[in-house]
């Protein structure tokens, strides 16, 4: 069933859980060779105002993308407190030249309010439960109001991402997981930035081949995946918010 065309939101709404997922596997067959913005005109008609886009603001791809389908589509940003200032900037930047909701999400606590109770570094000590202190759980919780959530992974960023559905079922969150341009190539990210004059993280032009917070990156080494400066001498790949 094809549910492109739909008034939006009309599908969705209603639907309990399994029905969400029946419907985010089939669309993850029917979609996969669809373009990006094929992909996401589904998702827009499907979910309507309970979709929004998520952000690391490395670059501006996705938002753009969802910009010129759903013009003020809610974008949404994690803010760690502990990202890099270029990031910030970016953040900044989007809100002001695209036509988008930037949501900022917030964790519970700020960073001295976690090294209080914590210990200071915990990024050092234990990253994952920082990373699910400042990434995860404030997702979880910003995520609440909506059916679905738009990503940009790409197969091409790690061997982890390789497998990464262009429609998925998140069930760990229990929400339809999209990655509209997850079968595009590095040519094609970099040709699109430049068609459309893309806003981009001044970092990934520094030797970054990811951006996540300061603490835990470092700039890549020539020959090594764009995520390998993340988490450096740990067996830590991902901050958690995709597995």
């Amino acid at each position: 069933m094809s549910f492109l065309g739909s008034p939006p939101g009309d599908v969705s709404r209603g639907l309990q859980m399994h029905e969400l997922q029946q419907l985010a596997i089939r669309a993850g067959t029917e979609l996969e060779e669809a373009p990006a913005l094929e992909i996401l005109r589904w998702a827009v008609d499907t979910f309507g105002s309970r979709l929004c886009v998520t952000s690391s603001m490395e670059d501006a791809v996705v938002a753009h993308l969802a910009a010129r389908v759903a013009p003020g589509v809610d974008v949404v940003f994690l803010d760690t407190g502990y990202h890099f200032p270029e990031t910030i900037g970016t953040r900044d930047a989007v809100e002001a030249v695209l036509d988008v909701n930037l949501v900022t999400l917030l964790p519970r606590q700020t960073v001295a309010e976690q090294d209080a109770e914590y210990g200071p570094e915990l990024y050092r000590r234990d990253p994952d439960r920082c990373c699910d202190l400042r990434k995860v759980q404030p997702l979880e919780e910003g995520l609440a109001g909506y059916d679905a959530w738009v990503t940009g992974l790409r197969r091409f960023d790690s061997e982890q991402r390789a497998g990464t559905p262009v429609v998925d079922w998140d069930a760990r969150r229990q929400k339809v997981k999209i990655s509209p341009i997850a079968r595009w190539t590095r040519e094609d990210v970099d040709m699109y930035i430049a068609e459309h004059g893309v806003l981009v993280n001044p970092l990934l032009s520094d030797g970054y081949g990811s951006v996540g917070c300061a603490p835990c990156t470092r700039r890549t080494l020539p020959g090594e995946d764009a995520r390998a400066g993340r988490w450096t001498g740990r067996a830590k790949t991902e901050c958690g918010l995709h597995t």
